[in-house]
């Protein structure tokens, strides 16, 4: 398939491709690369000549596997690029590990060389680390998002499935770094050439930044229930400090023994141990992708006292939090990071 004929008269050949530096960490995921280098790959396709080029960079300058076990050998090592490059940073899982000195340390020179620079999936948590999204709006896979706002509090957050604030982006993982190189693409372009990509690609809804990244509330728990949903917005939003549910029930209106049936009859659990089942979930995130001590991520999810929190924890994880911490690095039957 290729674009309409005048559309193609309208693209000139480009004398020098616009070329894009992929820098691959250790453990990162396939779907977001194949998501950021495929939809070059197609526009040199629909437009019948080569637009974009490509490297592959790491450390080492050898090889990079991926999370799931398969391996690339890489053009260059931590080389020094063009200024008119643009550099992606492809991050997996324990990224906090892979985000090496050597990595920071060539980020932060290539961004004073004013190289326009963006983050895919968790490669936005070494942006961060090196100190590149300082005062700038950001995104990163939500099951990152707890640790991530712990320990970078200079980067605004977002919930977007993409974000461009001048020359340094993000993206959420999965395949929302689609969206943003048919965003870079119908800018290069024109939009006609973007369709046509993601035509190509059979991706019939092309998002923007102001798109989230999560499936709506109703949609995770299979329930379309407005007040339901709006009690589990607000729980979500008030890990730190927890509502009571006499405090939830009152806000959307109705008495504390109807809230218990509410979610009794949807969720087969009680306000209460759904409320405590988030509050878990996040304490396990912040385990795992901080160094936050464990009072403090106690703190952090509502807990008063260590000891209550350990207690909980271990009833719902058959491990100590302690024990998790240690656990870094090790195989587990959940998923820890992002897809």
């Amino acid at each position: 398939m290729s674009i309409p004929a005048t559309r193609a008269a309208q693209s000139p050949r480009a004398a020098t491709p616009r070329r894009f530096v992929f820098l691959l960490l250790d453990k990162f995921t396939m779907i977001n690369f194949a998501g950021a280098i495929e939809p070059l790959r197609l526009t040199n396709h629909a437009l019948g000549h080569e637009v974009y080029s490509w490297l592959l960079a790491g450390e080492g300058g050898v090889e990079k596997t991926c999370s799931n076990g398969a391996t690339f050998r890489l053009d260059i090592g931590l080389d020094e690029v063009e200024r008119d490059d643009t550099i992606l940073v492809c991050g997996g899982i324990d990224i906090h590990k892979t985000t090496t000195r050597g990595v920071i340390g060539w980020l932060r020179r290539e961004a004073r060389r004013g190289v326009n620079i963006g983050g895919l999936c968790t490669g936005s948590y070494a942006l961060a680390k090196a100190g590149l999204l300082d005062g700038k709006k950001a995104t990163i896979h939500w099951e990152n998002q707890d640790g991530f706002l712990e320990e970078f509090e200079d980067v605004k957050l977002s919930k977007s499935v993409f974000v461009m604030d001048g020359n340094r982006w993000s993206t959420a993982g999965g395949i929302s770094s689609i969206d943003l190189m048919l965003k870079i693409i119908a800018a290069d372009n024109g939009e006609d050439v973007a369709n046509t990509v993601a035509d190509l690609m059979i991706y019939s809804t092309i998002r923007t930044d102001q798109d989230t990244q999560r499936l709506s509330i109703p949609t995770r728990i299979g329930v379309r229930h407005p007040k339901l949903s709006q009690v589990i917005q607000m729980m979500e939003g008030a890990i730190e400090d927890p509502m009571s549910p006499a405090d939830l029930a009152e806000d959307v209106g109705m008495s504390t023994r109807q809230l218990e049936r509410l979610f009794r009859r949807y969720l087969n659990r009680s306000p209460k141990r759904y409320y405590m089942e988030l509050r878990l979930q996040k304490a396990r995130n912040l385990l795992m992708q901080t160094d936050m001590s464990v009072i403090n991520v106690a703190l952090a999810c509502g807990f008063a006292s260590p000891s209550h929190f350990s207690k909980c924890y271990r009833s719902h994880y058959n491990t100590t939090p302690y024990r998790e911490r240690g656990s870094q690095g090790m195989a587990t039957p959940t998923i820890r990071l992002s897809i």
